[in-house]
Parts: C-alpha cells; structure tokens; sequence
C-alpha cells in the first residue's frame, strides 16, 4: 500500500489532501502540533506534537514513524503573519521563515537519516507547497509591497527545495515546489485577504487538493525534480498577465517562474 505522509495536516489544505489520498485506498500519516481534527477519519493515522517551528520536529517525527517508510511526503504546514513596511512583526517573520524554509531542511534530513525514504527507481516523492508569492518574476509594481516575510519564506523555500533536489536526485528522490492556488481558508481571511476571494478567483482547499493530488499522480516524476509548479494554471495569480502574459494562452499546470 502507498503511504503518503502530510507535514500539517489538521486544517485547510492539509487536512483535505490527507482526506483526498485516505479515499483512494493510500495509508496516510498525518501529523498535528496538538490534536486531530474533531471529525477525523478513521483510516488516516496521526502523528502528534509536530510543531515544525521547533528544531525537534523531524527527529520526534522519524522516531514516531516506526519504521514505516514513506512514499510520498507533502510539506503543507504554514504560518501567514499580516504586516507591512509600516508595520514590520520580528516575531511574526521569523515564525514564517522557520515554518517555510528552516523547517522542510529538517525535516527531510532526518527522514531520510533514518532511512524512511525510498531511493532507486522507484524512489520517494516530496511535494513542498509554497506559492506564488515566492516567485520573485511574479512580483510587480501592481501589488506594491509590504507582506515581506510571507514572500520572501516562500522564495526561500523554493530554494530550499532546488537544493533538495539537487542532494537526492542520484537516489532517485524527487521534490518539487507547488502554488497549490489561492485558496478561501482562515489564514488568508485573517490577513484580510478574503475581500479578494471572489475577483482573485480563490478556491476552496478541497478543490486545491484535488487538483494538486491529480497533478503528483498524472505529472510529477523525478524529470520534474527541482522545478516550481502551479497544477492549477495561472488563474488566480493576479499578478501573471502583467508579467508572463494574456492567461489564456498560458497552459495548465504552468511551471512558474524563480
């Protein structure tokens, strides 16, 4: 049976990605900072006192997996801090930074320590969920600035998956960063994002789930190792007319640009 592990699992696209992949049939480790959801699945597996901002996160995970090794781990945990030039939050940024681009390093690495992920031709697939905010290309003077650690971890993070990737593609381990969509959660409704949900085209996680679910089964593969994705196309990017051109003759899935 395939087993699939998602790092953050209770909430939004998570928890819907790990719902998804229990209805196909797969064995799914699901890992929480404190407890499962109220109306979790029975046939999804949980993993607790993951918090990935902590430096012993992936070491209590590989321990807590017994053994069990893993084909396909999705990285999906996330932390969104509101602020501006005007407003800088230290500590909100470095949550972000800890959370995007510290935490995949680590958790990975002890992963693989322990000899969890599969390697020769038939090797582990990771899946890092960043966004289009982290794509540097993307940004442009109609957005203006501010938000500077959510975009520059997701920058960050997609680095840190190239240089993953770079480490693991001779063990036949791919990883690749995706934009998974803008999605209608409580984390962009708490930096007040929700007032561009309808205009920005944002979708529901379920839908973002299936989508990403459906382009790691059809799409990804290690000749995709180390690149950036968007599986749902440019549609809710608002930034991609104005830099990579009319949306409808760009395909989808859309690799993005760094």
């Amino acid at each position: 049976m395939v087993h699939i592990l998602i790092v953050g699992a209770t909430r939004g696209l998570g928890y819907e990605l790990a719902k998804g992949y229990a209805t196909n049939g797969s064995f799914v480790t699901g890992t929480a900072r404190s407890s499962p959801p109220e109306d979790s699945q029975d046939n999804i597996h949980w993993i607790t006192g993951i918090d990935v901002a902590e430096e012993s996160a992936g070491k209590k995970l590989a321990e807590d997996l017994q053994d069990q090794k893993v084909d396909l781990v999705i990285i999906t945990a996330g932390y969104f801090g509101k602020e501006s030039f005007a407003e800088p939050d230290f500590a909100a940024e470095l949550t972000m930074y800890k959370t995007s681009a510290i935490a995949p390093v680590f958790i990975i690495h002890h992963l693989h320590k322990a000899g969890l992920l599969k390697t020769g031709p038939r090797g582990s697939q990771i899946i890092l969920v960043s966004s289009e905010s982290g794509s540097i290309t993307l940004r442009h003077q109609s957005e203006g600035g501010g938000m500077y650690a959510h975009h520059a971890s997701k920058a960050a993070s997609n680095m840190v998956g190239k240089l993953l990737s770079l480490d693991l593609k001779d063990q036949g381990i791919a990883v690749g960063m995706v934009h998974p969509g803008f999605m209608r959660t409580e984390m962009t409704k708490s930096v007040g994002f929700d007032k561009f949900w309808d205009d920005g085209g944002a979708v529901t996680p379920e839908v973002a789930a299936k989508s990403l679910i459906e382009w790691i089964e059809n799409d990804f593969d290690i000749s995709k190792t180390g690149q950036y994705w968007a599986p749902r196309g440019a549609a809710d990017i608002g930034t991609a007319e104005s830099v990579l051109g009319p949306k409808d003759k760009l395909p989808t899935p859309l690799q993005l640009p760094w």
